[in-house]
């Protein structure tokens, strides 16, 4: 399955979302947070009862265990998913509060009844923030998606600064892909053991390909002499953008290779495993670098696009620190806006029809779909 071909049919809703962000803004003033004490657990809770909807969907609706708030069979609802997966304020949740959110979340298991559905579905969203759903496990805050904007726009902004030398430009790039590596192993599907050796071999091959793609780009331009002075930097300014494109893609593809080697496993409805597939490990791995693609497009995009006009406001041009301050703000707003879009181009949970598996799963299940984690 070829990368390119999967991600021009995810993109529909992405004008509707850009035109409809100052319209979701306002919900989200609404959501600033009050404490509550009347519940099982006492945490943060959004006031504002009465904004009921978001983009048409309910707030929160029934509770359902370890499924998503909002449908997944639509962008919009993809992408309110993934809002609360990158939302930023997890990071700061304490060992204990997890603990209630994880405990509530088990009672509810056997007794149903047990908190608001509003209660149960800020648990979940804790928990799933912060442990991994195939092992349990607690993700460190740098490499969750929730981490990836406040621990990742460093490297953007290095990444962006105007004529850089060969070593700021190896760096970056060295530090951008060190990073993607991480948070890709940390949000890989686990639900099959690896040695970690396959990991470091991948990580290698990863970083190299960025390194290597990016400096070829720029030794090009910089050998450009019949190119204007302005004109080259104005064209060195944007060659992270391919350079990070593919490099992120092929991160993906090297750091989870192994996926594609042994399979993952698949489960039905009720949650059995039904087996391992490689033809789902396969879509898995190749969906997250349809993502990964896609990412750096706005991100890197826009700060090269916007950065100019700023650059002659007086503000700016008082001094470089300003100028430094203000590309930096400009990084992660285009950073923060580009993440949950990107990912909800599919959902976190996929599913694939069993007759694209392979005979022997086929045989062991008569349901027509199955599931798998698709990993971020």
């Amino acid at each position: 399955m070829a990368i390119n071909a999967i991600v021009p049919n995810r993109l529909k809703g992405l004008a509707v979302i850009f035109l409809s962000l100052p319209l979701t803004l306002p919900a989200r003033q609404h959501s600033c947070f009050a404490f509550c004490k009347g519940s099982a657990i006492s945490h943060y809770m959004p006031m504002g009862a009465e904004s009921e909807t978001i983009f048409g969907f309910r707030k929160y609706p029934k509770f359902r265990l370890n499924e998503p708030r909002f449908p997944q069979d639509t962008f919009l609802g993809r992408y309110l998913h993934y809002l609360d997966v990158i939302d930023p304020r997890t990071l700061v949740t304490s060992s204990k509060r997890l603990n209630e959110c994880v405990n509530l979340l088990n009672k509810y298991k056997v007794e149903k009844l047990v908190a608001t559905d509003r209660e149960l579905w800020h648990a979940q969203k804790i928990k799933q923030a912060i442990l991994h759903p195939d092992t349990q496990e607690k993700v460190l805050p740098p490499f969750r998606m929730s981490g990836f904007v406040p621990f990742g726009w460093i490297t953007v902004y290095g990444m962006l600064l105007p004529n850089p030398n060969w070593p700021t430009l190896l760096f970056w790039q060295w530090m951008n892909q060190s990073h993607n590596a991480c948070v890709n192993y940390a949000n890989r599907n686990a639900s099959k053991a690896q040695d970690v050796s396959v990991y470091v071999k991948a990580y290698g091959a990863a970083v190299s390909a960025a390194v290597t793609i990016s400096a070829s780009l720029t030794y090009l331009i910089k050998r450009a002499d019949h190119l204007p002075p302005t004109t080259r930097l104005i064209v060195q300014r944007f060659v992270p953008l391919p350079a990070t494109s593919l490099a992120s893609t092929l991160n993906v593809l090297f750091m989870r290779s192994s996926e594609i080697q042994t399979g993952i496993e698949v489960y039905d409805d009720s949650g059995n495993v039904v087996g391992t597939s490689k033809v789902a490990a396969k879509k898995a791995v190749y969906e997250t670098a349809a993502t990964r693609a896609f990412l750096p497009v706005p991100l890197l995009l826009a700060p090269p696009c916007i950065m100019p006009f700023l650059e002659r406001t007086q503000f700016v041009q008082k001094s470089s620190s300003r100028q430094r301050l203000v590309t930096a703000v400009v990084c992660t707003i285009s950073f923060a806006l580009s993440l949950p879009v990107a990912l909800a181009l599919f959902p976190q949970q996929s599913s694939i029809e069993t007759s694209k598996l392979e005979t022997e799963l086929q045989e062991k299940t008569k349901q027509k779909t199955l599931h798998f984690n698709r990993g971020l």
